[in-house]
């Protein structure tokens, strides 16, 4: 692999490391949701979560369709969405870590 995909590997680990862009994430990842619906379920306002899925749609993790007067939101492609459910899954798991014995 180049540097290329290292950064560009980084560059998604990094919009996606924050908890409140992790958790509209894993919403994104069961399906399209639009922004109000969003930020209803987030308990946050409309201008917070535009602001999150602008970074998270600038690095191409998720993409957006508009219907109307809504914007949809979904993960890009099933690359992303894989990720999000292994990285959250592997999260949750209560075995002991290797450095732990």
């Amino acid at each position: 692999m180049g540097d290329d995909a290292f950064e560009r590997a980084a560059s998604l680990f990094r919009a996606a490391g924050d908890v409140s862009r992790l958790r509209l994430l894993e919403r994104l990842a069961d399906g399209e949701w639009c922004v109000t619906e969003l930020a209803e379920a987030a308990g946050t306002g409309l201008s917070t979560v535009s602001q999150q899925l602008r970074l998270l749609r600038a690095e191409h993790i998720v993409k957006r369709r508009r219907a109307g007067k809504h914007i949809y939101y979904s993960v890009a492609d099933c690359h992303m969405s894989d990720l999000i459910r292994r990285a959250l899954e592997h999260a949750a798991e209560d075995g002991p870590h290797e450095d732990e014995g």
